[in-house]
């Protein structure tokens, strides 16, 4: 038996390639110090110039909705244990393992290894560039990447239980609004933003690619599908 991979959309690996090129040009544009930095710089100093404290309270509120180890991934075990459980599967835990995997050597490493200060750090009055402060952990902006990470796996998990256009706001809706939030409270540098979006959508496409019913698994009577119920994997003999 040959396991193909999970069909996602658009189809191909082209968007993918344009996804991770895009996330390598904004790496070097920053760390070359070019003028994209100037564009980081004013649009912090502009959103700072116009943010009422009505806004900040309120978006503040918004933005814990990116906080992966508080909130998302808690949430996305308790939805897992009742969609396992009443589908008699314990499959649906395996995409939250691959989820939590998959951002935890991704994000924590990126952050470490670029070493970027944050755009809320405002005794700085230039462009911040990576590879220069040994404390930074800015880039890119955790908060979107989960954002994107999660909420598809929650949408993932609810497909067929949520109206289509409820599964569809869950995937899409929730990580522009943490992108617009993080940019808008000065928590991460617009760059920070756009390269955790670039990444996300990489890691999220990857995830819906694995076939997560054709993995074996040592459970005789947990072991049945989930995910060939809502979006059927294509498998060839």
């Amino acid at each position: 038996m040959r396991i193909e991979l999970r069909p996602v959309r658009p189809s191909g690996w082209w968007l993918d390639a344009l996804l991770v090129a895009g996330f390598v040009l904004i790496t070097v544009l920053l760390a070359a110090k070019t003028p994209v930095l100037s564009l980081d710089l004013a649009v912090r100093d502009f959103v700072d110039a116009h943010r009422p404290g009505w806004a900040d309270t309120t978006l503040r509120v918004f933005n814990k909705l990116g906080q992966g180890g508080q909130i998302l991934t808690p949430l996305a075990v308790i939805v897992a244990f009742f969609m396992a459980r009443a589908r008699h599967t314990v499959r649906p835990f395996l995409l939250v393992i691959g989820a939590f995997a998959i951002t935890y050597v991704t994000i924590g490493p990126l952050k470490i290894w670029t070493d970027r200060a944050a755009a809320s750090e405002h005794t700085i009055t230039h462009p911040e560039w990576l590879f220069r402060i040994d404390s930074g952990m800015s880039y890119p902006s955790g908060h979107v990447v989960n954002a994107i990470v999660w909420y598809g796996v929650l949408a993932t998990l609810l497909t067929g239980v949520l109206r289509p256009g409820l599964v569809t706001a869950i995937r899409y809706t929730i990580p522009l609004v943490l992108l617009f939030t993080t940019t808008y409270l000065s928590f991460h540098w617009i760059t920070d933003g756009l390269a955790a979006l670039m990444l996300g959508v990489f890691l999220d496409r990857i995830l819906r690619r694995v076939p997560w019913d054709a993995i074996p698994l040592p459970f005789k009577n947990w072991d049945g599908a989930f995910y060939d119920t809502q979006e059927p994997a294509r498998i060839t003999r």
